[in-house]
C-alpha cells in the first residue's frame, strides 16, 4: 500500500489509535511503550501490512519536528531549583560523557568490522547520546522516585546531550565524505554550534517571555499556538545562522518554564499532550522506515555493539565525566545504566542515508537494532537496578506531568485580605508584572461589589480587595512588599 493524500489520514489515525491502546497496557507485560510504537510501525511496513514508506528525508523532517516538541516539553518541565545543584554534573555528562562514548564505540566498531575509523566514529557519534523521549517517558511511566537528585541529573542530561551528539554526527559525517577536512574546521564548527545555540536559546527565551506576556491575543487557546510559533522560530533561526537549534530550543524552554507566563497551565498541559503525540508519530515513522529483513543479517554485529555500548562505553563516559564530583559509586553506576537509546539516534542515522555514503544502510540498521536493544534491556530493568543499587526511595511517587511540577508547591496555610488604597503605585499594573511571590496566590478579587477570579493579565485598580492564600508569615510579608504596602504586624497577641 502506498501512502497517498486520500489514505494517509485513515492509516495514520488507525496506527495512532492502536499505539495509544498498546501503550496503555504495555507495562503490564513489562514492555516499554516506545518499543511497541516501533513494533507497530514495523508491522505496518513493507514486510507487514505492506505500507510502502522509504523516504529518509521525510522521516528526518518528521524526526526534527518531533524532537523540537519533545525537547521543548522537557525544557518547560525542568525546574531551575531542581537542576541547579546538579548543573555541573549534567553539563559534563552531556559533553565529555557523550564524546567519550562516541569515541570508544567508534574505535570498537573500527576494530571488529571493516569500517574505516571515521565511519566507526560516525556510528559512535550517532548512538552517543541518551534519548530524551525514552528517559522522560520511562522514568515517569514507571513513577521512579530516586535519591540524591538522580532524577534531575538524568533528565537534565537526556534533555541537553542531543546537541553534542548532533555536532559530532555532522562533524564525523563530514570526515567520512571529505577525509581531508581539517580538525581546526571541526573545532570551529563545535564552538559556533554551542556558543550560538546557547546564546540564542536564552535570548529567544527572554524575547518569548516578553511576547507571551505583552501580546494580548484575547483568546486563551491562542497562547499555546504562539508558543509553538516561537519554538520553531528559535530552532530555525538558530540553525540558519550556524548555531545548534536543538540546544537553543531546550534552553529557551528551560528559561520559559521558570518564568511567570500568561496561561502557563494551558501551555504546559498542551505541550504534555503534544510531546506524547510526537513520540508516537516519531517512533511509528521510524518503524515504517525500517525493513526488518535487512536487520536480520546484522543481528550478531548489532548485539556485540549494543552490549559494548551498555556495559563498557557508557560506563566509561559516565565515570570519566563525573570524576570531578563527589558521588558514591552506586549512583554513578545507576546513571550509567539509564543510558537509554531511542528515537534520536535513529533520526541522526538518517543523515548518512541522505548523504549517500557507502555504509549508510548498514549504519542505519545497526543503530535501529542498538536503540531497540537498549530500551528493552535497560528500560525494563530501571526499577530493579535502582532497588539493587539502593538509590530508589522507599515509597513510589505518583506519575508526574508537567502540570504536576508546575503545581508542586507546599499547601497554603494562611489567608489574608488586602485592600489597595488610592494612590498606590501598583494601580494600573498587571499582577504578572508586580513580582507577586510564587508561594502565595490571589484566590479572589472583590471590585465594586463584584467578585472576580484574577489571572496574570488582571490590572489592579484602586479599592480592590484581594483575598490571598499564603504559605507562611514570610510569604505574607513578601505579598505586602510586592503590593508596595507597609509590612503588617504578624506578632501573636
Amino acid at each position: 500500500m502506498n501512502l497517498t493524500i486520500e489514505n494517509i489520514l485513515l492509516v495514520g489515525s488507525v496506527l495512532l489509535f492502536v499505539s495509544i491502546l498498546a501503550g496503555k497496557t504495555s507495562y503490564k507485560f513489562g514492555v516499554p511503550t516506545l518499543v511497541l510504537f516501533l513494533i507497530i510501525g514495523m508491522a505496518a511496513g513493507t514486510n507487514g501490512f505492506g505500507i510502502e514508506f522509504d523516504n529518509p528525508r521525510t522521516a528526518q523532517f518528521i524526526g526534527i519536528v518531533s524532537l523540537n516538541f519533545i525537547l521543548f516539553s522537557g525544557g518547560l518541565d525542568t525546574s531551575w531549583r531542581s537542576i541547579k545543584p546538579v548543573l555541573g554534573q549534567g553539563i559534563m555528562l552531556s559533553t565529555v560523557g557523550v564524546l567519550m562514548t562516541a569515541v570508544s564505540v567508534g574505535v570498537f566498531v573500527w576494530w571488529i568490522t571493516d569500517f574505516t575509523i571515521y565511519e566507526g566514529l560516525l556510528l559512535g557519534a550517532i548512538v552517543s547520546s541518551t534519548d530524551a523521549a525514552a528517559v522522560f517517558s520511562i522514568l515517569r511511566s514507571k513513577s521512579l522516585a530516586l535519591k540524591y537528585k538522580l532524577r534531575s541529573t538524568l533528565e537534565l542530561e537526556s534533555g541537553s546531550n542531543d546537541p553534542m551528539a548532533y555536532v559530532l554526527t555532522i562533524a564525523f559525517l563530514g570526515l567520512v565524505t571529505n577525509p581531508d577536512l581539517g580538525y581546526f574546521d571541526l573545532f570551529i564548527l563545535f564552538i559556533s554550534q554551542m556558543v550560538i545555540g546557547g546564546t540564542l536559546g536564552l535570548s529567544f527565551g527572554w524575547l518569548s517571555k516578553v511576547a507571551i506576556n505583552k501580546i494580548n491575543l484575547g483568546f486563551e487557546g491562542l497562547y499555546p499556538v504562539l508558543v509553538i510559533a516561537l519554538m520553531f522560530i528559535t530552532f530555525s533561526f538558530t540553525d540558519l545562522i550556524g548555531g545548534n537549534g536543538f540546544l537553543a530550543v531546550y534552553l529557551c524552554a528551560v528559561y520559559l518554564g521558570n518564568q511567570d507566563l500568561i496561561h502557563k497551565r494551558t501551555i504546559l498541559k498542551l505541550y504534555d499532550g503534544l510531546a506524547w503525540l510526537m513520540q508516537i508519530v516519531l517512533f511509528l515513522t521510524l518503524g515504517l522506515l525500517v525493513n526488518p529483513v535487512d536487520i536480520i543479517p546484522l543481528i550478531g554485529l548489532g548485539i556485540a555493539i549494543a552490549l559494548f555500548l551498555i556495559f563498557v562505553s557508557r560506563p566509561i563516559g559516565v565515570l570519566f565525566s563525573l570524576v570531578p564530583f563527589k558521588m558514591k559509586m552506586r549512583r554513578r553506576w545507576y546513571i550509567s545504566w539509564v543510558g537509554l537509546r531511542g528515537a534520536v539516534p535513529i533520526v541522526f542515522a538518517t543523515y548518512p542515508l541522505i548523504a549517500g555514503i557507502d555504509k549508510a544502510n548498514t549504519i542505519f540498521n545497526i543503530v535501529f537494532f542498538i536503540s531497540v536493544t537498549s530500551v528493552l534491556i535497560q528500560g525494563t530493568t530501571l526499577s530493579k537496578v535502582a532497588d539493587w543499587l539502593k538509590v530508589a526511595l522507599p515509597e513510589k511517587v505518583k506519575p508526574r506531568s508537567p502540570l504536576d511540577y508546575f503545581l508542586d508547591e507546599p499547601p497554603k496555610t494562611s489567608m489574608i485580605e488586602v485592600n489597595i488604597p488610592e494612590g498606590n503605585s501598583v494601580i494600573g499594573r498587571k499582577i504578572l508584572d508586580i513580582g507577586f511571590p510564587k508561594n502565595a496566590i490571589i484566590a479572589m478579587l472583590r471590585r465594586k461589589g463584584n467578585y472576580l477570579t484574577p489571572n496574570g493579565q488582571t490590572e489592579i485598580e484602586a479599592g480592590d480587595q484581594l483575598l490571598i492564600l499564603a504559605e507562611n508569615d514570610n510569604s505574607i510579608r513578601s505579598v505586602y512588599k510586592s503590593l508596595l504596602l507597609p509590612e503588617p504586624d504578624l506578632s501573636d497577641d
